[in-house]
């Protein structure tokens, strides 16, 4: 039993291997380069670095996108459900309840953010 893993054993051992050795060659050649101002200011295509590096963004757009993922999330998890759902009438009523209560919680959820203007852009 145990020889049938020593492949997996070889290929982490590998894998442990590269990754220190990568590392350990960025610090070595990281040290060896000469730094200066030119080389450790940022690079913006060629343009001169003016202002702070990156615009701020509205809390709004984090709240759509958090939601976006929230709500991706439940069609993945129910589009499998629903091809599945034949085989799951052998189980009862249980397989529909819980898809209903899951989907009951995201209604909440989304009447929630509905409510408290989260999906109003210009507010």
């Amino acid at each position: 039993m145990p020889a049938d893993y020593l492949a997996v054993l070889f290929q982490v051992i590998i894998a442990l291997g590269f990754a220190a050795l990568v590392l350990v060659m960025s610090v070595v050649f990281g040290r060896s380069a000469k730094r200066d101002a030119v080389k450790d200011s940022p690079y913006e295509c060629g343009m001169l670095p003016i202002g702070e590096g990156s615009p701020r963004f509205a809390v709004k757009f984090y709240l759509v996108a958090m939601l976006f993922v929230l709500f991706d999330i439940e069609v993945v998890l129910m589009y499998p459900w629903a091809l599945q759902f034949r085989d799951l009438i052998a189980h009862g009523a249980t397989a529909l309840a819980s898809m209903a209560g899951f989907a009951g919680i995201l209604g909440v959820a989304y009447v929630y953010a509905l409510k408290k203007g989260a999906l109003h852009w210009k507010s």
